[in-house]
């Protein structure tokens, strides 16, 4: 926290926005079963309340509050995975906090209750398994409007590639990237993971390129 406000003036004079993840790394947040545990994942939001950032949130730089990574997956939580009444509760507590900020979740729109009441944005990020890149996005952004909810799109980079979860490579980012740019619907696109040594392997640079222009060229 004691970083935060000149991290964010930092940003914004350099044109950037962030989801904010607050809690960090689940370590801090699973009990001692290896567990989700709300009120350790409070406490560690609670150590924000005492900062304004409220102007980062209303020009956009904060766009929204990344509550939680892949809850839906019983490998991040020792088999039990995160159920989206929880998640409901975790996005009731950030809006009790901070109203305006828009709470995201980083798992599918089809995960979430039909009618969330505190949850924004959806997250969906491409793998090769998934199948057709297309398709993966027709369904996740029918899934997503369903619920009234936004929609972040991406790509796993270092292990997405098809079929059997290797680095992408620069057509395959390019192809993939495209079809997900494809749809007004979604409101970002965020890759993982920032690596240096892949990015700017042969052809990356060209890839992320075509990928920059057509992000530009959304509102």
């Amino acid at each position: 926290p004691e970083a935060l406000l000149k991290e964010l003036a930092d940003l914004k004079a350099h044109g950037g926005k962030i989801a904010f993840m607050m809690a960090g790394n689940p370590q801090y947040y699973v009990d001692g079963a290896g567990h989700f545990n709300l009120s350790m994942w409070k406490a560690r939001v609670d150590r924000y309340k005492g900062l304004d950032f409220s102007s980062y949130v209303s020009d956009g730089t904060i766009f929204a509050h990344y509550m939680i990574d892949e809850p839906n997956d019983p490998a991040n939580w020792n088999g039990v995975p995160v159920p989206p009444s929880v998640l409901e509760e975790m996005g009731k507590y950030s809006k009790q906090l901070w109203p305006t900020m828009p709470t995201a979740v980083r798992v599918e729109p089809s995960y979430l209750d039909s009618n969330p009441q505190y949850i924004d944005v959806a997250w969906a990020q491409y793998v090769g398994r998934r199948g057709n890149a297309d398709d993966y996005l027709r369904r996740n952004v029918a899934d997503a409007q369903a619920r009234g909810l936004g929609l972040v799109v991406g790509l796993n980079l270092l292990k997405g590639g098809a079929p059997n979860g290797t680095p992408m490579t620069p057509s395959e980012v390019e192809s993939y990237g495209s079809a997900l740019l494809s749809s007004t619907y979604p409101c970002a696109f965020i890759s993982f993971q920032y690596d240096v040594a892949y990015l700017t392997s042969s052809g990356m640079g060209s890839a992320m390129d075509s990928l920059r222009k057509l992000a530009e060229n959304r509102s």
